[in-house]
């Protein structure tokens, strides 16, 4: 019986960790990944699967499902130090970051009430700025992109994390 106990004790220790994240919104996991077989597909079929979502609110989840999607994307590259792959992922990441709150807007001034789409963008920024945070000091500052039959081009990797993290506090 006193063995049982402190097994149970034992469990429940553990069992009552707290967690560190600052944002409880879920990231995806990585789909298609540049240079897989999928990729071109996986491509063509966002571009369908933009017309899919029709309206100021299908718009803004349409916008934020691609942020997300590059932003584990680019993440999983610079794991891997694919930093020119990682780079382009993470302006994508960008560019549709930036069109979820004209959507919002819209909705706003066509009388929507948009207060739980401004609060999963705020959760989503949150968990974005963390993400790029942490891939800021893992990766290098900067990086010399030497293609073989080409010029070489230096990308300013945190210059781009800063800029990222910048474009999401807005919407904070």
């Amino acid at each position: 019986m006193k063995k049982a106990l402190i097994f149970l004790l034992f469990i429940f220790s553990f069992s009552s960790i707290p967690s560190y994240a600052s944002s409880s919104y879920v990231l995806p996991y990585p789909s298609a990944m540049p240079g897989g077989i999928s990729y071109k597909l996986h491509l063509v079929w966002e571009k369908v699967m933009q017309y899919w979502y029709f309206g100021d609110f299908g718009q803004f989840e349409y916008n934020l499902k691609e942020s997300d999607k590059y932003l584990v994307e680019t993440k999983t590259l610079f794991e891997y130090n694919q930093y020119l792959l990682g780079y382009n992922a993470l302006q994508k990441s960008n560019e549709y970051f930036a069109n979820t709150l004209p959507f919002l807007e819209k909705a706003k001034q066509d009388g929507k009430n948009v207060t739980d789409k401004r609060l999963l963008l705020n959760q989503a920024a949150a968990k974005h700025i963390e993400v790029l945070e942490q891939m800021e000091s893992d990766t290098p500052a900067t990086f010399n992109w030497n293609p073989e039959k080409s010029a070489a081009s230096n990308l300013s990797i945190h210059q781009l994390i800063e800029q990222s993290v910048a474009l999401r506090q807005k919407d904070l």
